[in-house]
């Protein structure tokens, strides 16, 4: 399944416009799993269908199990970081080259006894129901330039 966003309105006509990148779940399974901790894999396919690079500042997620409890986050985080102020040196941020995509991952760890008994168990049967919801923030090939675009995603 694929995801595309809408870019945030401008009136401008000197801003450059950009197309919205397209996101895919491209994995989400448990990998590991023991008596005392368990690993979740999670990756997503990002796509930048502009002729120009675009800065992927950051993809942010939260994760449900939904047999579980379909509005209680079990997860979440950030790959990425965007910058808190105008120009921030040192930032976790991907340049996408146009016309390609990169594929953005993590491993979430849950340790067996800060975990639920019901939710573990999904776990160690390997038979959860994901459900993730998130933001994708992204700008033109400089920080300065152009306006933030916003691909929120959802993925059943």
């Amino acid at each position: 399944m694929t995801v595309t966003g809408t870019q945030n309105p401008s009136d401008d006509p000197n801003v450059l416009k950009v197309k919205p990148l397209e996101i895919e779940l491209q994995n989400l399974s448990v990998d590991k799993i023991t008596e005392r901790s368990a690993t979740i894999k999670i990756a997503f396919k990002v796509a930048n269908p502009n002729p120009r690079a675009v800065i992927v500042e950051s993809l942010q997620y939260r994760l449900y199990e939904t047999t579980y409890s379909d509005d209680e986050q079990i997860a979440g985080g950030e790959i990425g970081s965007r910058p808190t102020a105008m120009l921030e040196f040192g930032s976790n941020y991907y340049t996408l080259l146009g016309n390609n995509a990169i594929v953005l991952k993590e491993n979430i760890e849950f340790k067996s006894h800060e975990t639920d008994p019901e939710l573990w168990d999904l776990l160690k049967n390997d038979s959860p129901t994901w459900r993730v919801i998130g933001d994708v923030f992204y700008n033109l090939s400089s920080m300065t330039s152009g306006q933030e675009n916003i691909l929120p995603f959802e993925f059943p």
